[in-house]
């Protein structure tokens, strides 16, 4: 049972430059932390350009931000961590709120500000 996050890569062109995805970075720092949630994950890099295919397919065109945390089927829910359905998938949309999920689910201290 794996939950699958899905993350921009370190370091990809845009806007004629280098960049990174600030949330897609705290992300990574959250999994620096504690590595036995990244080894609970199936993580997917996922292309700058839009449509991301894959997270499409799961999610429709409308949920393609990274990150996103898409839940298995048994993974447990908990309130006030953002979890939002589509197509029959749970999924988490942004960093704060999948840190919140973190933090019910394994114990993790909470993001500051939460």
């Amino acid at each position: 049972m794996r939950d699958t996050l899905f993350l921009l890569p370190p370091g990809f062109e845009d806007n004629n430059r280098r960049e990174y995805c600030p949330e897609c970075a705290e992300m990574w720092g959250l999994l620096s932390y504690f590595p036995a949630i990244k080894e609970s994950l199936t993580i997917h890099y996922q292309p700058i350009e839009k449509p991301r295919a894959q997270m499409a397919a799961l999610l429709g065109d409308k949920n393609q931000n990274c990150p996103t945390l898409v839940l298995h089927e048994d993974s447990p829910e908990f309130e006030d961590c953002g979890i939002m359905q589509m197509r029959g998938q749970r999924f988490i949309n942004n960093a704060r709120d999948i840190g919140r999920y973190y933090a019910a689910r394994f114990g993790t201290p909470f993001p500051r500000g939460s």
